[in-house]
């Protein structure tokens, strides 16, 4: 929410010497977070001029210019940049003439992208300063005239300063409002809160007393006049919320869309972050930004019989103000007259009904509807507004009549309309709920001594009402504008607040002795710390998948697998919790390589949800947050939960060594995943093996099953690793070869050596010895390696495989697999014919397995 600092000054104290840094300042005091600072971007001797002559000069291009004499200071007084009263100034465009005030930018001035003025020759003239269009002072994007203040509604002398009368001058903070505080949303919220930073003095707009002139006199028709009709349906609540819970209707006539907006209101949207769009709308936009309520303006002779507030019905169909024909929902509330939905509540209204250059006579729709089904309704039509944002966070409902009556004042003051006393209102406000709390519970969750008055104050500055300030146990209800004051830990919350959070010492809790990390988390961090060390990067991907990519990844022979859908989703296409950590990591490689970024190892150790098939997840009732849940409630909340293990997800694109001098580029392929995996069995302590697999995602002939052998011999496949499939990785935007692995690092655990010790050192020497064995091309080498290694027994202390050959030689269909062995005894040196019968016996095992025979 961006706050000009003009504005603010309206409705609270702000003193004149504020800078905006310090305005800011205030409003982290108070729990808001700091974003940037907006100026206009405008500054030095910026002027009103006089136009006294206007020469027009055809040039030999076909273009034709304008040399002025323009007065830009009283009659023989010095300008504001010390120069002469009357200059000469060059200007192109022809929307003006003798006798109008015109902005004049003298040399030396700024304007937005660093445009310094000085005086230059151009077209046979010296031109001593500027003219400015809208466009050239960042006002807007109107270049084709310059600005002529007589039909902006501005008259001044020339000489006078131009930038206060444009509101140039003005400077807007921008604060983050977390989506609790709603109020926050508008200028009479953030006035409330510098308020509470400073103590200053504030001023509620929406309790000016001239606004219940308005609302007597709009909503009290004479005998003969007729109200609008107005009618909200009685349908299903969302948790107790009415469609519409206050619907307000003022109604003005005689109205001027022509009128230009004044310039300080138009400036004021600007630095609030809104573009002016005309007079009519730009009103209703200015009053949302005052009062945080939403409004929307219909041209009353486009409405056919009244206004009425329903849920859609299947099969109807809006066009929306953006020009989108849309299908709705029966989960939408309109906004319909006696023809059919003329508007999206709360989100955008339709074009039947549109404020436009012709209307006359104007409808007020001040309304408050369901936060929850506005948001819905917002996520589902992928239509964010200004007032959707303001409505799913809450709106005061108490302020809407109010609204109606400020929309209807403005329209009256700047479009020269007339107040119809035709209005309605339908509903009036809830009373909020009282909140029951122990006097003394902010000093004991908050660790200070507060005192009694500092409680009570600090409640009835945000609004609340305290029944008896005396008890031990305080009866208070939260104001209209404060939905999220519902239990007393809020209340606290608001103490701590207002009191200041500076205030809440800084104690190092002790940890009980025995106390720590546990085996698991200590070796995860370990695997994390390994893979960074060695060149990988971890990030954190989006946890939410569309449900086809999310069975892809997470069921490798392509079967139907179970999954979990988040019920109220950011994102309708997006809604499935994963079940796979690659999915999001190729998200994030795909978007790194978009931006260049070709080479790169990123990994990402998180969880990842796998529902049971059939089974029902969730709880109907969440436990109170002021207490701590009991053992029986923490166990209902777990079985309400599908299992999540941790699952380590790599990725790895382009090269791992870039292309040097003399040195061709290394990339990334398979064996890196392997390699990866060796680096989960070298920080986990675990015995990872591969051997042959498949799955769907990955390329048929690179993918390597990962399992994990324990110490009492058992295995369990834990994940994959290998190349993913040419044509998911093509599909994504990625290169052909991307290499992956995923691991549940879960099941490691549970299966690695929980006692690992550095082993024993050997006095002996080791007996080094090769094998070559014969097997069929089709046997996988990891399968005959581990025949050797079980056939050769004890005293085999290492092995791998050196060599595997096809070729002259060799029968069709037949390879050579070369195994360089090594083998040691713990008690004595061993002999050639040992370490050779040790040979021979893994030999056996491997003919015995698989026919191999020993390659001469």
């Amino acid at each position: 929410m961006r706050v000009p600092i003009s504005w603010l000054r309206e409705y609270v104290g702000v003193p004149a010497e504020a800078t905006p840094r310090e305005v800011l300042d205030a409003f982290v005091r108070v729990g808001l977070e700091d974003e940037a600072i907006h100026a206009a971007g405008v500054s030095g001797p910026i002027v009103v001029g006089e136009v006294l002559e206007r020469t027009p000069e055809p040039q030999k291009n076909g273009k034709t210019i304008n040399w002025c004499q323009v007065r830009v200071a009283p009659e023989g007084e010095q300008a504001a940049d010390g120069g002469a009263d009357v200059r000469g100034i060059v200007c192109g465009a022809h929307n003006f003439g003798a006798g109008d005030h015109v902005v004049v930018a003298l040399p030396g001035a700024e304007l937005p992208g660093d445009f310094v003025i000085s005086a230059r020759k151009t077209y046979g003239h010296v031109s001593d300063g500027m003219i400015a269009s809208e466009r050239e002072l960042g006002l807007g994007e109107d270049h084709d005239g310059i600005i002529v203040l007589e039909r902006k509604g501005v008259e001044a002398a020339p000489g006078t300063p131009a930038l206060p009368l444009l509101g140039l001058d003005d400077v807007a903070v921008e604060v983050n409002v977390t989506p609790d505080r709603g109020y926050a949303m508008s200028l009479r919220g953030l006035a409330r809160e510098y308020s509470h930073a400073t103590g200053a003095e504030f001023s509620d707009p929406a309790l000016r007393p001239e606004l219940d002139g308005i609302v007597e006199r709009g909503l009290a028709p004479a005998a003969d006049e007729v109200r609008v009709p107005v009618s909200i349906a009685e349908e299903r609540a969302v948790r107790e919320q009415p469609l519409s819970e206050v619907f307000a209707g003022f109604v003005v006539t005689g109205v001027d869309p022509a009128r230009p907006t004044p310039a300080w209101l138009a400036q004021r949207l600007r630095l609030a972050g809104m573009r002016p769009l005309g007079l009519l709308i730009d009103i209703t936009n200015y009053v949302m930004l005052e009062l945080g309520q939403p409004i929307h303006g219909y041209d009353l002779d486009r409405l056919r019989g009244g206004i009425h507030v329903r849920r859609a019905r299947q099969g109807e169909r809006l066009t929306t103000l953006d020009g989108n024909d849309r299908a709705l929902s029966d989960e939408d509330i309109l906004i319909t007259d006696d023809r059919g939905p003329i508007g999206l509540a709360g989100v955008m209204g339709g074009m039947e009904t549109e404020l436009s250059d012709t209307t006359e006579n104007v409808f007020i729709e001040a309304a408050n509807f369901s936060p929850i089904s506005i948001a819905r309704t917002a996520r589902r039509h992928r239509l964010p507004s200004e007032a959707s944002r303001r409505f799913e966070r809450t709106v005061d409902p108490a302020v809407a009549v109010r609204a109606g009556a400020r929309v209807a004042e403005l329209l009256v003051e700047l479009a020269g309309g007339s107040l119809r006393p035709v209005g309605s209102v339908l509903g009036e406000p809830r009373a909020p709920r009282p909140v029951r709390m122990a006097a003394d519970l902010p000093a004991r969750r908050m660790g200070i001594d507060y005192e009694r008055a500092e409680v009570i104050d600090s409640l009835e500055a945000v609004g609340c009402a305290v029944a008896d300030p005396e008890a031990d146990v305080l009866e208070v209800t939260p104001p209209t504008w404060r939905p999220d004051l519902t239990a007393d830990v809020a209340l606290v919350e608001e103490v701590g607040r207002l009191q200041g959070f500076d205030r809440i010492p800084s104690v190092l809790p002790q940890s009980p002795q025995g106390h720590g990390l546990t085996r698991e988390q200590t070796l995860r961090r370990k695997l994390s710390d390994v893979l960074a060390a060695t060149g990988h990067v971890e990030v954190l991907s989006y946890p939410f998948l569309p449900e086809a990519e999310n069975a892809l990844f997470s069921s490798p022979e392509g079967k139907p697998v179970a999954q979990m859908k988040l019920q109220n989703a950011m994102d309708a296409q997006q809604a499935w919790l994963r079940r796979s950590m690659l999915p999001g990591l190729v998200g994030v490689a795909h978007r790194n390589v978009a931006r260049g970024m070709t080479d790169l190892g990123i990994f990402e150790l998180g969880r990842v949800f796998l529902p049971e098939p059939g089974k029902e997840y969730g709880v109907d009732e969440l436990p109170p947050v002021a207490e701590r849940p009991s053992p029986e409630t923490l166990e209902r909340l777990d079985d309400g939960l599908p299992p999540q293990p941790y699952v380590l997800g790599a990725v790895l694109v382009g090269n791992r060594a870039p292309k040097q001098p003399g040195v061709e580029a290394q990339p990334y392929g398979w064996q890196d995943a392997i390699e990866l995996v060796d680096r989960v069995a070298l920080a986990t302590a675990a015995d990872l093996r591969v051997r042959r697999g498949s799955h769907r995602a990955f390329h048929p002939g690179r993918c390597a099953e990962v399992y994990v052998v324990s110490p009492a011999g058992e295995e369990a496949v834990v994940g994959f690793a290998g190349e993913l499939h040419p044509a998911v990785t093509v599909e994504r935007d990625l290169p052909r070869v991307v290499a992956a692995a995923e691991i549940d690092i879960d099941r490691v655990l549970e299966h690695s050596d929980r006692h690992v010790s550095a082993g024993t050192i050997v006095g002996f020497p080791a007996a080094t010895q090769d094998l070559s064995l014969l097997v069929p091309a089709s046997v996988p080498a990891a399968e005959v390696h581990e025949a050797v290694r079980a056939g050769a027994g004890a005293l085999l202390e290492s092995s791998h495989l050196v060599a595997d050959y096809r070729g002259a030689g060799l029968e069709d269909g037949e390879k050579s697999l070369t195994f360089a062995l090594r083998f040691r005894a713990t008690d004595r040196t061993l002999t050639a014919a040992e370490a050779s019968e040790a040979k021979e016996a893994g030999a056996a095992r491997a003919a015995e397995l698989f026919g191999a025979r020993i390659r001469a």
